[in-house]
């Protein structure tokens, strides 16, 4: 039987600050543009710039190249506090209404 990949449980969302902790550009932060949960990547705002070359699409015009941002593993980024600005784990906290929060490991901070 075939696993269902869609429903990979991802530790990040589109529009959490992270940092990366692995690879070439480790060090760096971001925010994340883009998440796909089908293949457990994450595009992250101004990190893992790669050069794309387009072709010429009518004649006259000419080709060039862009840089955009190409997606990464989301196990190489971690997840940046709002509140201590630092990198930590995520917890889970259900609230009494049974909504279901994150919060920081190192500070208790909900978000």
């Amino acid at each position: 039987m075939k696993k269902d990949l869609c429903r990979k449980k991802m530790h990040v969302k589109t529009g959490d600050m992270v940092l990366v902790i692995s690879g070439k550009n480790k060090g760096q932060t971001g925010k994340i543009a883009a998440v796909s949960r089908k293949e457990g990547k994450v595009i992250v705002e101004g990190v893992n710039i790669m050069t794309k070359h387009l072709k010429p699409r009518q004649q006259g015009t000419a080709g060039s190249l862009i840089k955009v941002e190409a997606p990464m593993y989301s196990s190489k980024v971690m997840l940046v506090c709002p509140k201590c600005n630092e990198k930590t784990r995520v917890a889970h906290e259900v609230d009494k209404d049974g909504t279901k929060k994150r919060k920081c490991k190192k500070c208790s901070n909900l978000f």
